[in-house]
């Protein structure tokens, strides 16, 4: 396989998991992302700038704004069968309420830091009423917009992210290959010790003769170096170096924000059961829910989009999979979820942020000898 193959490296050519040689559960899509799924598309502004001291206002600057499109820019207004889990409600995921209320959204998700999930979300409204004015005649203004902490790295009372920050990401997003690590919502993002932040994958689903695509998409920002864990072997204890260098102390506020994405038919409940296995795949990189953690997911399928819709006068009909046929779809969730978060752990670089703290990547050397 070519080094410059998409499951190797990102469009910006770092490196991903598989570039390591280290065995995956699982047949990936063909860029091995949540843009694997059709009409699925992701946009990053990321905004670095500024070193030394923090001056709240000025810097320095390590945040951004991740916009995942579940629908072609024109097809937006048209909901997705959706359902969401918190496996731990420290952090903000909004339009929760409908989603369970309908089982369904619409309008774009947007993921970034704690103190910027308003301007994203109220962004994310400008921005249709600009590109889709109609959408917002007929359908609830209630986009999702998540957020976990980069406040160690990032000024993060600053409130650096702006409206066209916003709409920079939205008009971006693109299908195929999308960059990790240190981008988007990513930007100032930290797990298990190590530089973080936007991660993805995909798994090709096998059912009755058709394959159906699950992709995930993670803002990873959890996890204490002992715990980490790789391919079921806990690796957290030798790696202590490199370590964190915290000028100023660094506060346990880790979440983890994930969204899967599949164009297999699915209701609303089964798109739920889907989000509840979300946990799974965080464990096995040595997640465990900690109390200050954030940890929310939401699943989505492209399919029935007439059904999702669901025109008034007449009856509307939906395919879906058997609830009894589920598990090879539970299984992709957690393959991609444990892949995407050690992507955006390899596809990474060491940062220096705010007062000079200090984030080390996950040694790529220490990997190659390991997978060697």
């Amino acid at each position: 396989m070519s080094s410059h193959h998409p499951h190797l490296r990102t469009p910006s050519g770092k490196p991903r998991l598989r570039s390591f040689e280290i065995a995956l559960d699982g047949t990936p899509g063909r860029f091995n992302a949540i843009t694997d799924v059709p009409g699925v598309a992701v946009g990053y502004a990321t905004l670095i700038a500024g070193d030394g001291p923090l001056r709240i206002g000025k810097g320095p600057v390590r945040t951004g704004v991740t916009a995942i499109l579940p629908r072609p820019p024109g097809e937006l207004a048209t909901p997705v069968f959706a359902g969401v889990f918190s496996q731990n409600g420290n952090g903000e995921l909004t339009g929760t309420h409908i989603i369970e209320e309908t089982g369904a959204f619409n309008l774009p998700i947007t993921i970034t830091n704690t103190h910027s999930c308003g301007v994203t979300r109220d962004g994310t409204l400008r921005w249709m009423s600009r590109v889709q004015p109609a959408a917002l005649d007929s359908a609830w203004g209630l986009p999702v917009s998540a957020e976990t902490y980069d406040g160690f790295l990032n000024d993060i009372n600053g409130h650096h992210v702006g409206f066209d920050h916003v709409a920079s990401a939205l008009d971006g997003a693109t299908s195929g290959a999308i960059d990790e690590g240190s981008v988007g919502g990513g930007t100032g993002m930290i797990s298990f010790g190590f530089k973080a932040g936007s991660g993805t994958a995909s798994r090709i689903v096998e059912w009755q003769d058709r394959g159906y695509t699950l992709g995930v998409f993670v803002q990873a920002n959890f996890g204490r170096r002992h715990n980490f864990t790789i391919r079921g072997r806990r690796v957290g204890p030798e790696l202590t170096e490199p370590a964190i260098r915290e000028r100023t102390p660094r506060a346990e506020k880790g979440s983890i924000i994930a969204i899967v994405a599949t164009d297999a038919p699915f209701l609303p409940h089964q798109m739920k059961r889907l989000a509840r296995r979300v946990p799974l795949g965080i464990a096995m990189t040595g997640g465990y829910g900690y109390h200050s953690s954030g940890d929310i997911f939401l699943a989505f399928s492209t399919a029935n989009p007439e059904a999702a819709l669901a025109a008034s006068g007449r009856i509307a009909r939906a395919d879906f999979i058997p609830d009894v046929d589920i598990d090879p779809f539970f299984d992709a969730v957690v393959q991609g979820v444990e892949e995407a978060i050690l992507n955006a752990l390899t596809a990474n670089e060491d940062m220096t942020g705010r007062d000079g703290n200090f984030v080390p990547a996950l040694p790529t050397g220490w990997l190659k000898n390991k997978s060697g």
